[in-house]
């Protein structure tokens, strides 16, 4: 799946009023406080741009599941107040998102202004993507821009429904979302590796068959490992499987064979006998695991087997971690593939959730070519699928 799709660089903004979603997802302490204002800071390039070429500037977000009822708890206001500090100007914060207080918010902005309106997510109305709630959100702007990649797999009202009714075009967040993991999947510099990890096969089953399609190797890791192992006949212990997925795991093995793509299981695993962060590290082969024990990472002969993989790709796709790495005992198989991937020199795509916060946990970002947005968005790319939020968006 590749999309050219028009950016904020391909349209007029001047004297206009923009409607940009973005992601304001961002954690918050007890008192209301965030924490981590990350998403907000990646934010800003798109908004700038908008501010330096005259636009009047309407954003919107989510925060949290307040469940489509209004709940202060899920506030943007803290947002609005980073945001004014981090764009050095105010950013006016609307007491509504389709009402009386955001249209008038939105009808006072000049050019450069801009305004916040309050969580999308108040309303029923946005993850039913109702087309009445849509045209109202949609109503107060004369374009739109889709910045909000972790929210494009979801065909919601501020991510998809206002593109029925205004303009759209993506901002550089999505911009370089789509462009760079478009160009891994459709033009690969090869040779082209995918690492794929986390907890289920089944999370996994739409990706691991698109990448098939693509790859040179396949390496793969986490407790889904198990289920593939046991599928070729390994004892595996207690470790976790998927008794409904040995057959699926036979035929991508099978598949694999077929196009001639490398794919690589654990040959020895870093067991122990209780899931717990202190419990005794012991090193398995993979197709022997006794009874009691579970396999919680890949073991240092498999290290040594992935790294030299990863050491000589051209490119590289990381989803899914290698053990239970929170635990620090189990760490070390994903703390070497982040180093492996570092050293590489390949372009490196880290797919969102738990791999881009053990890159960024490790201190390995800035080696890094691209670190996804967003976890299931991203998986959902690297499945071929289509993304609502981004299908919409008006084709260059």
């Amino acid at each position: 799946m590749t999309y050219q799709k028009k950016t904020i660089e391909d349209i007029d903004v001047s004297g206009k009023r923009v409607l940009v979603r973005c992601d304001f997802n961002v954690p918050q302490d007890d008192t209301g406080a965030i924490t981590n204002d990350k998403r907000i800071v990646e934010s800003l390039p798109t908004i700038r741009y908008l501010i330096d070429h005259g636009a009047r500037v309407i954003l919107c977000s989510h925060l949290g599941r307040p469940k489509g009822s209004v709940n202060p708890k899920y506030s943007l206001r803290p947002v609005a107040a980073r945001l004014s500090e981090l764009l050095e100007k105010p950013v006016a914060m609307a007491g509504d998102v389709i009402g009386p207080d955001a249209q008038a918010k939105a009808a006072a902005l000049q050019n450069g202004d801009v305004c916040l309106l309050e969580n999308v997510r108040f309303h029923a109305e946005e993850e039913k993507n109702d087309a009445a709630f849509a045209k109202a959100l949609a109503s107060l702007a004369e374009i739109y821009v889709n910045d909000a990649f972790g929210t494009s797999h979801r065909a919601h009202a501020s991510t998809a429904g206002v593109a029925d009714y205004l303009p759209a075009v993506c901002g550089y967040l999505i911009g370089k979302e789509i462009g760079v993991m478009g160009a891994a999947l459709s033009d690969p510099k090869r040779p082209f590796v995918a690492v794929l990890g986390g907890a289920k096969v089944s999370d996994k089953i739409g990706v691991i068959s698109n990448l098939l399609e693509k790859v040179d190797t396949l390496i793969i890791g986490g407790a889904m490992a198990y289920t593939f192992l046991t599928a070729q006949g390994a004892s595996v212990g207690d470790s976790r499987i998927e008794a409904d997925k040995l057959d699926y795991a036979r035929e991508m093995v099978q598949k694999a064979a077929d196009r001639g793509v490398r794919f690589l299981l654990p040959t020895d695993n870093v067991c122990a006998d209780h899931f717990a962060a202190d419990a005794a590290p012991v090193v398995h082969d993979s197709m022997s695991i006794p009874a009691g024990y579970m396999g919680l990472d890949i073991g240092p002969e498999t290290i040594r087997t992935y790294s030299d993989a990863i050491r000589g790709a051209g490119t590289v796709v990381w989803n899914g971690p290698m053990g239970v790495f929170e635990f620090d005992t189990f760490a070390e198989g994903t703390r070497a593939i982040a180093q492996a991937i570092a050293d590489s020199g390949a372009i490196s795509i880290i797919g969102g959730g738990d791999s881009a916060a053990a890159v960024v946990q490790l201190g390995y970002a800035d080696r890094m070519t691209h670190i996804s947005t967003g976890g299931g968005a991203s998986l959902e790319f690297l499945e071929g699928l289509v993304l609502p939020g981004i299908a919409c968006l008006l084709d260059k």
